[in-house]
C-alpha cells in the first residue's frame, strides 16, 4: 500500500508538470501572436495568466520536497523528483520570457513596424513552440535519444536569432524611424532565444533522469555522476 501511494503521488507530479508545460507553451504562443498582431488585449491575458504558472512551479517544488522528506526515495525515484523540480524551474523562466514579450507588445506605441522582420520572428516563434511541445513529449516518454536530438535543434533557433539581429541593424541604418521598433524586435528575439536555451536545459534533465548523469548538451562538457 505504501509503495502504491508513493507511485500515485509520483504520477500526479508528472501530470502536474506536463500541465505546467502546456500552460507555458500556450503563453509563448499567445505572447508572440500578440506582438506580431499588435494585440494588447491578448498580451494582457498572457501577463495575467503568468500567476498560475508561477503558482504551479511553487506547488511542484513543495510537493517534491515533501516527497523527499516523507518518502525518502532512492536512486531512480529520487532522480524523477529532482528532474521535476529542476525542469519546472526552467518552465517558469520560459513563462517569464513570454510575459516579457507580452510587455513589449503593450509598450509599443505607434512605432513604425517592419513586416519582414515580424514574419521572421513569427517563424522563429513557431520553431520554439515546436521544440517546447517536443521536449514535453520526450519527458513524458522518458526518451533520452529524442531529448538529445531536440537539444541539437537549438542551433536553428540561434540561427534565427542571428538573422533577426542582422535584419534589425540593416533596418535601423536605412530608416531611423524604425530604430525604436527594431530595438523591440531584438528584445523579443533575445527572449525567444533564451526560451530555446531552457528547452535544452530540460533535455539535459531528461538525460539525467535516465542516466543519473548531468550532461551539458551542445557543448564539450564532462559528465558528472550524481545518483
Amino acid at each position: 500500500m505504501f509503495r502504491r501511494n508513493f507511485e500515485d503521488e509520483l504520477n500526479d507530479l508528472h501530470v502536474r508538470f506536463s500541465e505546467m508545460g502546456m500552460m507555458v507553451n500556450e503563453a509563448i504562443y499567445k505572447s508572440v501572436n500578440a506582438f506580431i498582431n499588435h494585440d494588447k488585449t491578448l498580451a494582457k491575458e498572457v501577463i495575467e495568466a503568468d500567476a498560475r504558472i508561477n503558482q504551479r512551479e511553487v506547488d511542484l517544488e513543495k510537493r517534491s520536497f515533501e516527497m523527499i522528506a516523507l518518502q525518502q526515495p532512492v536512486t531512480g525515484d529520487l532522480r524523477m523528483i529532482v528532474t521535476v523540480m529542476k525542469a519546472s524551474s526552467d518552465l517558469e523562466r520560459m513563462g517569464d520570457h513570454a510575459v516579457s514579450i507580452a510587455k513589449s507588445t503593450i509598450r509599443v506605441k505607434g512605432n513604425v513596424r517592419v513586416p519582414e522582420i515580424e514574419q521572421t520572428l513569427a517563424e522563429m516563434a513557431t520553431k520554439v513552440k515546436q521544440m517546447v511541445e517536443e521536449v514535453l513529449d520526450a519527458y513524458v516518454k522518458a526518451d533520452m535519444k529524442r531529448a538529445r536530438e531536440i537539444a541539437l535543434e537549438d542551433k536553428n533557433i540561434d540561427a534565427f536569432s542571428g538573422k533577426v539581429y542582422k535584419m534589425c541593424l540593416k533596418q535601423m541604418q536605412s530608416d531611423p524611424d524604425t530604430i525604436v521598433g527594431s530595438m523591440d524586435y531584438m528584445l523579443v528575439d533575445s527572449y525567444l532565444e533564451r526560451i530555446g536555451d531552457y528547452v535544452t536545459n530540460i533535455c539535459e534533465w531528461i538525460v539525467y533522469l535516465e542516466t543519473g548523469k548531468l550532461v551539458e548538451l551542445n557543448a564539450n562538457a564532462k559528465e558528472d555522476n550524481i545518483f
